[in-house]
């Protein structure tokens, strides 16, 4: 048994001393410098700015459309592109440039559609995926669906 141990120290010990090859030495710098620049390349993204993230319609008679724009501003250091915008139903429609690069400091617009069904208070969200950091940006409209022809319930917003 101890020659057992003893051939496993010697084997170890061998293993350890036979790596003295100096690992720096594989290093090649241009790989090195074009790792450095994608890195810093990819901390470069698009943000997506939003005027506002949320519009109240107020109350509106129910199977009235409806439409906002909601206007978007790139504050990154990249161009922006958005890839879908998609509702959380039928009944609201985004239109957005869709895979057209926003450079930079350029603005865009999304426009909402909403063929006011539902009844009472409405909330429907928009998502947003796009190439930002984030990955997605939600939008939200709301408003107050009074049945056809009944007498005006919901609150008033001027």
């Amino acid at each position: 048994m101890k020659k057992v141990y003893l051939t496993l120290s010697l084997v170890a010990v061998l293993a350890f001393v036979s790596c003295k090859e100096n690992a720096t030495s594989k290093i090649n710098a241009a790989n090195v410098d074009m790792a450095a620049d994608r890195d810093e390349a990819s901390k470069s993204l698009p943000v997506m700015s939003f005027e506002k993230s949320e519009h109240d319609f107020g109350t509106i008679e129910q199977g009235a459309a409806q439409e906002t724009v909601f206007k978007f501003t790139n504050t990154g250091e990249a161009p922006l592109i958005i890839t879908d915008a998609k509702s959380s139903c039928g009944c609201t429609i985004p239109e957005y440039p869709k895979n057209t690069p926003v450079a930079p400091g350029a603005s865009g617009e999304m426009l909402v559609r909403f063929n006011g069904s539902g009844q009472n208070q409405v909330t429907k969200t928009i998502t947003v995926t796009a190439n930002t950091a984030k990955g997605s940006e939600v939008l939200r409209i709301k408003a107050f669906v009074n049945p056809k022809g009944a007498a005006p319930v919901g609150p008033v917003v001027n």
